[in-house]
């Protein structure tokens, strides 16, 4: 994708007929949804990140540059607000943010968590420069920051969702709309068997992956490896070697931090195909190739900077594009199937 526009949200509880929906934006690299933080609701665009489990938004004690161009918080606004003296520090990648915790009333669609816990910032740093009012983080609670009971726990807790189960549909066009659902999954989103991929370690969505091949040659992970499904990375990230390689057999042309492709031979590469669990999940042409507003056409296969003492690859939403997704926590698995 190659700007912004507008997509649908749904949250669906399996045990309930009704949908709630809201609009969301996509962003070249960001889901982000709406939520509002009342009492009376402001509303803010979060990012829904499996990669994190902290709700954290922008406040107005942060006077950072990447505070500016956001929507604040005003918590003399609220009634319901009630600060803390705890402070928290935390870094998302190339993102990190400074501040202190409080209470209120957070609502999703009609999904809405009373006296919850969340982060304020009074710093924000972001190296890519990508506006965004928030991150509503929705990993298992053993890597939070900010050590506050997460939303997606406390709506469990509440009786509001009936299952420990989230999902994510991406849609492949802006203006079809992507979901998010909470509490079950609607099978009209994808098509065929959902495959259950058990994690690797409890408290982590990191699954194994056995290889990454094209034209039936395994290109990477050839001795099995790690991958992360994350919703709030764009790209397909991997190590730089083994990412330089998949280039060359793509022939792409550096350029920069880029690597691009000719227009006139994308339509004769050869799909890239992941293989976890004894599945193969193929990587089409189109969806690991972009084109920009000027007709060049650019891999989405980038080095993760993140240094991992193991070969590890992180499947952004390049690949959940192609893939619905569901986030079962209560027994440690993760569903892909094809989506529609």
């Amino acid at each position: 994708m190659t700007g912004a526009g507008a997509a649908m949200l749904e949250q669906r509880n399996s045990s309930r007929k009704d949908v709630i929906s809201k609009f969301i934006q996509k962003t070249q690299i960001f889901s982000v949804g709406n939520i509002t933080i009342e009492t009376p609701p402001q509303k803010f665009q979060v990012i829904f990140d499996t990669g994190s489990y902290d709700l954290s938004v922008s406040s107005l004690f942060c006077l950072s540059p990447a505070c500016s161009i956001q929507v604040r918080f005003r918590h003399y606004k609220s009634s319901t607000f009630r600060p803390t003296q705890q402070t928290f520090s935390i870094a998302y990648g190339s993102e990190s943010m400074k501040g202190f915790l409080a209470y209120d009333t957070i609502r999703i669609g009609d999904l809405v968590s009373t006296d919850q816990q969340f982060g304020l910032s009074m710093e924000e740093y972001s190296s890519q420069g990508i506006p965004f009012e928030g991150v509503l983080g929705l990993n298992y609670p053993n890597i939070s920051f900010i050590g506050a009971i997460p939303i997606f726990d406390k709506l469990k807790n509440q009786g509001a969702i009936s299952e420990t189960v989230f999902a994510f549909y991406l849609s492949k066009e802006e203006r079809k709309g992507s979901v998010v659902m909470f509490g079950g999954v609607d099978k009209a989103y994808y098509q065929g068997a959902l495959n259950w991929v058990p994690l690797i370690q409890v408290g982590e969505l990191r699954v194994h992956m056995d290889r990454i091949s094209m034209k039936r040659k395994v290109i990477a992970c050839s001795g099995g490896c790690k991958a992360l499904v994350d919703t709030r990375t764009s790209l397909i990230l991997g190590p730089r070697r083994l990412v330089n390689n998949i280039q060359k057999l793509i022939g792409t042309m550096p350029r920069g931090s880029e690597h691009y492709v000719s227009y006139f031979v994308v339509n004769t590469l050869p799909s890239i195909i992941f293989t976890i669990n004894g599945i193969k999940y193929p990587g089409l042409v189109l969806a690991y190739i972009l084109k920009d507003s000027r007709g060049h056409c650019s891999t989405t296969l980038k080095e993760d900077t993140v240094s991992i003492s193991t070969e590890t690859w992180i499947l952004g939403d390049v690949f959940l594009r192609q893939y619905f997704s569901v986030y079962d926590q209560g027994n440690d698995r993760i569903g892909l199937a094809q989506a529609v």
